[in-house]
């Protein structure tokens, strides 16, 4: 009976051993996992293969990276923090790791170097969620798919459905340029120091046949709708600088609020204005 609470013991001190090694920087956004269960549900999600490109966004203390380094022979993790950089290069001696910034990563010089089209995974700092969002989409030319911890909240938004209270400008965009699902959702509790709010792990498999666009165009015109949501589109894009008589001429129903909208209905319009602006020069 001692034996066995010796061992449950040793088990407990074992996964809060390498968390206690690096103190977490409200600075960084650092929530760092801490739940062995979480961390095999993860990678049994991103599902890796050998010849995988995997790229780890922020791996922290290893949490993730004890279950994803090893399963490829293209792994490559992206830490910002010293502190926790020397620690996984220790640990995981066979796996490439970076000190750098996310968003100064370019995605097309890795796709170069290995060959192939990138995965991206990890536990993201809850601060720059929309910019690492859009980092993906921005180089999804280079991207198969990307599995995040995220906000539940802004989980919950990526999926969300037009006329829904959640649906906005994230919905939008993700949703057109990629195929959001929420995998499953994950406690507060599951995090040290544990954050405010619960987490879900959402898989973004990037769309492959995008119409060409004016991109550009299409996500300002998200945007300055959104920016008005309690008024119709017509007006919204009115107070955006549109003269009345130009969005007359379109064929798209202005009448609707912007959450009415699909990606579709969002790309159909942007190419009317695109057309009418060009018309007029």
């Amino acid at each position: 009976m001692l034996s066995l609470l010796l061992l449950a013991v040793l088990v407990i001190l074992c996964r809060f051993t390498i968390i206690a090694m690096v103190v977490p920087k409200k600075s960084l956004g650092q929530n760092f996992l801490r739940d062995e269960n979480i961390a095999r549900n993860i990678a049994a999600e991103i599902d890796p293969k050998r010849d995988d490109i995997l790229l780890e966004i922020g791996p922290g203390m290893g949490a993730l990276t004890a279950h994803l380094a090893g399963t490829t022979d293209h792994y490559l993790g992206i830490e910002v923090d010293t502190r926790a950089l020397e620690l996984l290069r220790t640990r995981f001696q066979n796996a490439e790791f970076l000190r750098q910034d996310i968003l100064d990563v370019r995605l097309d010089d890795l796709a170069r170097r290995f060959g192939s089209k990138i995965r991206v995974a990890g536990n993201i700092p809850y601060y720059i969620t929309s910019e690492i969002l859009f980092w993906i989409i921005d180089q999804r030319a280079h991207v198969l798919d990307a599995v995040l911890m995220m906000q539940l909240e802004v989980a919950r938004r990526l999926t969300a459905k037009p006329r829904t209270k959640e649906y906005g400008i994230l919905s939008v965009v993700s949703q057109f340029y990629s195929i959001p699902s929420i995998a499953f959702r994950v406690s507060r509790n599951s995090f040290f120091p544990v954050p405010a709010v619960d987490s879900a792990l959402v898989h973004l498999t990037l769309r492959q046949d995008v119409p060409a666009h004016n991109e550009q165009l299409f996500r300002r015109v998200v945007r300055d709708t959104f920016g008005k949501r309690r008024k119709t589109m017509f007006n919204g894009l009115r107070y955006a600088g549109y003269p009345e008589e130009a969005l007359k001429q379109l064929t798209t129903d202005l009448t609707r609020r912007p959450e009415e909208l699909s990606g579709e209905e969002f790309l159909k319009l942007t190419n009317e204005l695109e057309t009418l602006r060009n018309s007029q020069k």
